[in-house]
């Protein structure tokens, strides 16, 4: 099996990483000269999509699908049409897609679901979280505190204030799920808890969610609802917060996300990016086998300085240049880092897994004390 992705930051990591793990090879195209995934694949091409098209098209003739790990709708225009024109899957969903992309037209889905939303500002209090419809994840995210800096915020804001989406500001315990879906069929995976560090970025994956089972089915049958409206194909994620005992929805993507596809795999040995190849070149949905006991995962982000760890969310791993996969990093199972030795600062994604939850943080520890020894 080869595929080809394009675009090697979060997403391409994530890709490239499930597709080595699958025994996969892979080509990565990309316009930056190290982007992050490189490292991780089979063979690497500089080049940007839109100026290099035909050469790009003719890279991509032996592949047996394509992977977009990239946000640019230009771009994804281009590998649409190269994958029309040489009859390869593309991975895509073009109308789901067109909807989670924006989060103004993702709420108004949520609103015609009846899915319980953050409230909207000026209709709730403060503080209130600020955020850009046609940004993924937490970029650009910020908190507003008080009328004074609201003012402040509009007043910067400008004519392109349309474009933000301003919600109450929630807490508590964050969750994502994954689904699968084709021709009316569609599929909850496992749901995962997540970490956030203070500028709201994932810092940590916990596998499995430790959350009652009503919750879960309550999470798996939001996500299958928004999934059949959109009439998916292929894979979405969905991430809630329970806030004071409500679940209420942040925000879906209907593209292969980063971090979680890779703790699901850790914990109950699915490979979404399998999944999706079964979806996109095979045309069916594989089976997802019933775990009764899930293996215990940490996923989580480090940078490291010389005389301190810290605990980013993942644009430290997406800023951090070439990285490489490397097994049994300070005790950890793997890492994917771009660790050199007498190096600082740097970066790794450390995966630790155990028979349970409270295994895999104890090894985990282990890992970081590891770490501050080694560096102290």
């Amino acid at each position: 099996m080869k595929v080809a992705i394009a675009g090697g930051k979060l997403q391409g990591v994530e890709a490239a990483y499930l597709s080595s793990q699958a025994g996969w090879s892979t080509v990565l195209i990309d316009k930056k000269k190290k982007p992050p995934a490189a490292g991780l694949c089979s063979s690497f091409y500089c080049m940007d999509i839109i100026r290099d098209y035909h050469d790009v098209k003719n890279i991509m003739v032996n592949v047996d699908l394509i992977i977009p790990a990239i946000e640019d709708t230009a771009v994804l225009k281009l590998l649409q049409k190269i994958s029309k024109e040489l009859k390869i899957p593309l991975a895509y969903d073009e109308k789901s897609y067109y909807i989670s992309h924006s989060k103004k037209r993702s709420n108004r889905l949520f609103k015609k679901l009846g899915v319980i939303m953050p409230g909207n500002w000026p209709d709730c209090k403060f503080p209130v979280i600020a955020k850009p419809s046609l940004s993924s994840g937490s970029r650009h995210v910020l908190k507003i505190d008080n009328n004074n800096d609201m003012n402040d915020f509009k007043n910067k804001s400008g004519r392109k204030l349309k474009e933000w989406i301003l919600q109450e500001y929630v807490e508590g315990p964050s969750y994502s799920v994954e689904v699968l879906g084709l021709d009316g069929k569609y599929k909850a995976l496992q749901v995962t808890e997540l970490g956030m560090d203070d500028n709201y970025d994932c810092n940590r994956v916990l596998a499995p969610a430790e959350i009652p089972n009503y919750l879960e089915k309550q999470i798996k049958e939001i996500a299958v609802n928004i999934a059949e409206s959109l009439n998916l194909k292929g894979i979405m994620d969905v991430e809630f917060i329970f806030d004071k005992g409500v679940l209420k929805i942040l925000e879906i993507d209907a593209r292969l996300p980063s971090q979680t596809p890779t703790a699901v795999y850790k914990s109950i040995q699915l490979n979404m990016i399998e999944s999706i190849a079964d979806i996109f070149i095979k045309g069916f949905i594989s089976e997802i086998p019933e775990i009764k006991s899930p293996g215990g995962v940490i996923y989580e982000h480090i940078k490291v300085w010389k005389n301190r760890i810290d605990f980013p969310g993942e644009h430290a791993i997406g800023s951090a240049g070439l990285l490489k996969i490397v097994t049994g990093f300070f005790g950890s199972d793997s890492a994917i880092t771009n660790f050199e030795d007498s190096k600082f600062p740097w970066v790794a994604t450390l995966i630790c897994t155990g028979k349970s939850r409270q295994q895999a943080l104890f090894k985990r520890n282990r890992v970081i004390e590891n770490i501050r020894q080694s560096i102290n």
